[in-house]
């Protein structure tokens, strides 16, 4: 066996073993977008303001960064839109929603999230899992940083509303959204058979919605 070949076995036998060696645990974000980016906030005034924004999905909150300081955005009953990365939110209930589709009908989604920390103890040998998290559970601003500690797992989840004939309507399944277009029973059905709509995906609803407006 050349000396080349031997060296190359070695080397790839040590990066196995170094990588069997360390912790799989990593940090995982909360935001939905990967790092806090340039956006923009109009008030319903008129005027508009820049800033480096982000959507953090435990708080349900825009978070703005100003040098390190993170802070969440208030007085909302003056804003009107925020815009950030092409993507545009709105204050709905005291909340930002995601406007995803604009024409006769709008559909938003709330974006939220549950987390599991998958390495603290609970009773009986399980583990501590909680539907929505508080600021008490982490230490210090650990919420409005980008990565949450080593151990906490996220589950993303989206809620969706539809503004239909002016009016806000709540939805969280398919079946519950079928009754809001009940006149269009049997194109809906059809619809969502044929293409496999998903709930927890959201181009799919989006499609659906388009479908249903101009059929």
């Amino acid at each position: 066996m050349k000396m080349k070949t031997i060296l190359l076995l070695v080397i790839v036998s040590a990066i196995s073993f170094c990588t069997i060696g360390q912790p799989k645990g990593v940090a995982v974000s909360h935001y939905i977008f990967p790092a806090f980016m340039k956006g923009t906030v109009l008030m319903k005034t008129g005027l508009t303001n820049e800033a480096m924004l982000n959507y953090n999905l435990i708080l349900e909150e825009m978070i703005s960064d100003t040098k390190g300081t993170k802070l969440a955005l208030n007085q909302l009953d003056l804003v009107d839109t925020v815009f950030v990365a092409d993507r545009k939110f709105v204050v709905f209930n005291k909340k930002f929603i995601e406007l995803l589709y604009h024409s006769t009908y709008e559909l938003y989604a709330a974006h939220k999230c549950k987390i599991k920390d998958s390495g603290k103890p609970a009773a009986y040998g399980g583990t501590s899992q909680i539907s929505s998290a508080h600021s008490f559970y982490f230490e210090g601003e650990q919420l409005y940083e980008l990565a949450l500690p080593v151990g906490i797992e996220i589950f993303p989840s989206t809620d969706y509303w539809l503004k239909k004939d002016g009016k806000m309507m709540y939805f969280i399944n398919l079946r519950q959204l079928s009754k809001v277009f009940s006149t269009k029973e049997e194109i809906f059905t059809s619809y969502v058979k044929k293409n496999e709509v998903k709930y927890e995906n959201e181009k799919s609803i989006i499609d659906l919605i388009r479908y249903l407006e101009t059929n």
